[in-house]
């Protein structure tokens, strides 16, 4: 039997890949104090007994998910569907990983790294959550987490760009393609999110952490819980793709308005960096 609202109504779900910290966590959170089971994925089990402990009763669930591996997809959706009684409701491909640096002093497994998780384990959770998002449409989502790079590509971003630039077209080739169905299919497009992303340093050759750059730089870094927010709102409304944070809508108007000029400022700012 499905777990229900104090309504009677069925109590809604939602799965969240990359769970065990930053938008995903948040996202937990979110959801789960207005009452949706909950239910989360990761390679970090730690990670995820921490996001559990942070949401309060007992609508939540957690499973080890490595989003590059098509066959684990489909058992994990399975078990938390029943978990969840049956049904999920909303589904956000949020896990990915930064990856930065001279495309030529990239390794090989640093590029395909990139491309599995965040490309690949979005295609495969689109591909797998589907036949559950039949079930509960209309109102069933999809969320895409995508990214200011994948608005407009910047030096050193090459290969994160061309991740988050496919996910921005997948889910606007998702959104056709459902549409008959009813099921939503949306984008999320952050900027820099204060996250544990900020701590890494982008890629093997730096040993200057991402949050460093970033404040040098005069950018801001938005609070997690507006991605989270967004996210909701995302749910809930009829929308395609979604801005969070100044820099995001800052390089979106440019990038629509003055081609040029963003052009002008990226290959400015590669020169002041050497490259």
């Amino acid at each position: 039997m499905s777990a229900q609202d104090q309504a009677g109504e069925p109590r809604r779900s939602i799965f969240i890949t990359g769970g065990a910290s930053g938008i995903g966590r948040a996202t937990a959170r979110y959801f789960a104090e207005r009452g949706w089971f909950v239910g989360i994925a990761d390679v970090n089990n730690a990670g995820m007994e921490d996001t559990l402990g942070l949401i309060e009763g007992g609508y939540k669930y957690a499973h080890k998910l490595d989003v590059r591996d098509r066959a684990a997809w489909d058992v994990a959706l399975e078990a938390f569907a029943t978990a969840a009684g049956g049904r999920i409701d909303v589904m956000v491909n949020n896990a990915g990983i930064g990856t930065g640096g001279p495309l030529a002093e990239l390794e090989t497994d640093e590029i395909d790294r990139c491309l599995d998780i965040n490309l690949r384990g979005v295609l495969y959770g689109a591909q797998a959550v589907y036949p559950y998002l039949q079930k509960t449409a209309p109102g069933s989502c999809l969320v895409n987490i995508a990214s200011a790079a994948g608005i407009t590509g910047g030096s050193g971003m090459s290969v994160y760009s061309a991740t988050k630039f496919a996910v921005r077209g997948i889910a606007e080739s998702l959104d056709a393609e459902w549409a008959p169905e009813e099921i939503k299919v949306c984008s999320i497009c952050p900027s820099f999110i204060e996250t544990p992303l900020l701590d890494g340093t982008g890629n093997r050759h730096s040993n200057e952490p991402v949050r460093k750059r970033v404040r040098a730089a005069g950018l801001e870094i938005t609070p997690v819980e507006e991605v989270a927010e967004t996210i909701w709102n995302a749910v809930h409304g009829d929308g395609l793709h979604y801005l969070v944070g100044k820099t995001a809508r800052q390089l979106n108007f440019t990038k629509r308005w003055m081609p040029g000029r963003i052009r002008k400022q990226q290959r400015n700012a590669a020169s002041l960096l050497g490259k």
